[in-house]
């Protein structure tokens, strides 16, 4: 049996890690090369960063930093935020990244996940997909969970999976930050209709929300920002909780 990750998130905003809940009301908490250096080092199966500044400056930085974690961290890491073009997926491995997401470009130009895909491989390439709940379903949210799409969030999954995607980061805009538990009917209804990884992300605030959704869904791996950042809960206390629950986790 696969391992379930781990997965510490950073939301990066002009070079600091900040946190919000249902993607606003945003706070400041640290450097983001030194926390993920910290989370490697504490036993993290991957790490994540967002990059949610949207200016060309912001584009620069969050490469630098890219750079700067590669020289720091020994785990897996994944850069998302802003990615627009196959320049943009370029610069980020290049700088280091392991593999790199897309959302908002994404749904606007569905070919940016096959030529990623076609030119450095599905493993790569990690769609992110941020869905709200509407009466008809769920919708693909986009430019950081402000726009409706009214796309169904399943069939999106589907079909970026049929693009190339090699993995799914699936986040709930109605539990981003709330602290309540993963979205797992929504979490359910993805992993369900896909072949490839899907990590479930927003609603973290306690341990025993990894080990819910893992029993719950099929889903390959659990992401927490606010519980990890705030130091709530370590990496190594979310392991041993899952453990202790019969979750094949990593140890820490």
């Amino acid at each position: 049996m696969i391992a379930k990750r781990i997965i510490p998130c950073l939301d990066v905003k002009d070079g600091k890690v900040v946190k919000g809940t249902n993607f606003v009301s945003l706070r400041e908490l640290g450097d983001p090369v030194f926390m993920a250096k910290q989370y490697s080092e504490s036993g993290a199966d991957e790490i994540i960063f967002l990059d949610i500044s949207a200016t060309n400056e912001a584009r620069n930085t969050i490469v630098e930093i890219v750079r700067d974690t590669a020289r720091n961290v020994f785990v897996p890491f994944t850069v998302g935020g802003g990615v627009r073009t196959i320049d943009d997926v370029t610069r980020l491995l290049q700088a280091g990244a392991d593999k790199v997401g897309m959302n908002s470009a994404a749904v606007a130009n569905p070919d940016l996940i096959t030529t990623a895909a076609n030119r450095f491989g599905s493993q790569c390439i990690v769609v992110a997909i941020d869905a709200k709940k509407y009466p008809d379903g769920w919708h693909v949210m986009t430019h950081g969970g402000s726009k409706d799409t009214g796309i169904d969030a399943i069939e999106w999954a589907k079909e970026a999976e049929s693009r190339g995607a090699g993995e799914i980061l699936l986040t709930s805009v109605d539990t981003d930050g709330v602290k309540s538990g993963f979205d797992l009917p929504l979490t359910k209804a993805v992993v369900d209709v896909v072949r490839i990884p899907v990590i479930a992300s927003g609603g973290v605030g306690h341990p025993d929300h990894f080990a819910e959704v893992f029993a719950h869904t099929d889903v390959s791996a659990g992401l927490a920002a606010s519980i990890f950042h705030e130091n709530t809960f370590s990496v190594e206390e979310v392991k041993r909780s899952c453990m202790e629950k019969g979750v094949n986790v990593r140890e820490a």
